[in-house]
């Protein structure tokens, strides 16, 4: 068996063990996976800048530049998400009552 028939499969695989455990996950635990998620993908974005900084091959520099585009906007599109969700949880301050107007026309 070829090396990239091995990748590939180890890939599809994953693909549908992670399909399993996502939709598992209850709708009280999303706001705490999220946020370590995003851990994640901080360091899936330092591993792809590493690698795409040490390689000589172009068609690798292509696809670790495309790595690096989508796991940046796959953070920060992550941290937004959570902090609307977190948001949504935080009491809101009372508006502070206006001063009442006095009936003199503010003579003193």
């Amino acid at each position: 068996m070829s090396e990239a028939v091995v990748w590939l499969t180890i890939f599809v695989l994953s693909v549908f063990v992670g399909i399993e455990v996502i939709s598992k996950v209850s709708s009280t635990l999303h706001t705490p996976l999220m946020s370590g998620a995003n851990a994640i993908h901080g360091i899936i974005l330092l591993g792809a800048i590493l690698v795409t900084g040490t390689t000589d091959n172009n068609v690798a520099l292509v696809v670790g530049l495309v790595a690096i585009v989508l796991a940046a906007v796959n953070m920060v599109g992550g941290f937004v998400v959570t902090d609307r969700m977190l948001q949504m949880f935080t009491r809101k301050k009372p508006k502070a009552a206006a001063a009442p107007a006095s009936s003199d026309g503010g003579a003193a």
